[in-house]
């Protein structure tokens, strides 16, 4: 009697589902990024006309502090596309100025593509194979410590710090009295245009 033969083993390799994670990651952050792009152009069209931002028959002195904080507050929810805009603007300002806080930035975002957009396959370090959370964690620390530990954190802060001065100053000097702000809008908050498109109007009936 032939002796039996066992069947041959075949090799099974995991690199398919590693794969398909990040298949599926990459998938995740193309959803995020064209949502984060609706909610842009949602922004930018409840953007108001430049002209009415800086129109000088609308700028008076206030008369007393709480009337400028008044001011300030009601100015910053009717231009709060406007003075995001300045912000960007202040900063990308200060980062043209120092080209090395840009440069530094500019590979950060690099670094942060290639990981997420470009990259197909599992990182492996000696040996370990480093999951999508513990890479996320890893870059999100790296990002925060060299931001900080660098002169770009006191770069970005204080562009930052200076373009909140200029649209406070501009929102404490110009009369609102010409804005039409209703309750609703009032309350929603500075961010409010990120949600103001899934509002459904509600309808008051009197009996």
């Amino acid at each position: 009697m032939a002796p039996m033969t066992q069947p041959p083993v075949i090799p099974v390799s995991h690199q398919g589902s590693s794969a398909v994670g990040g298949t599926s990651s990459q998938a995740t952050i193309w959803v995020l990024a064209g949502k984060a792009q609706d909610a842009f152009n949602l922004a930018l069209a409840q953007k108001r006309p430049w002209a009415e931002l800086v129109d000088r028959t609308q700028l008076a002195k206030p008369e007393s502090f709480s009337e400028a904080i008044t001011r300030t507050r009601k100015n910053w929810y009717y231009f709060r596309i406007n003075y995001s805009l300045v912000l960007a603007g202040v900063v990308a300002l200060s980062l043209i100025f120092n080209p090395g806080a840009l440069f530094f930035l500019l590979a950060l975002f690099a670094a942060w593509v290639y990981l997420y957009l470009i990259r197909s396959e599992p990182i492996v370090i000696y040996g370990r194979t480093f999951s999508e959370r513990e890479v996320l964690l890893g870059m999100s620390l790296f990002t925060i410590i060299m931001i900080f530990m660098t002169s770009v954190g006191s770069i970005l802060i204080t562009a930052l710090l200076i373009g909140g001065a200029i649209c406070s100053a501009h929102g404490a000097y110009r009369v609102p009295d010409d804005l039409f702000l209703d309750e609703q809008e009032t309350t929603g908050g500075f961010l409010s245009f990120l949600t103001s498109g899934n509002g459904v109007p509600q309808v008051m009936s009197h009996v």
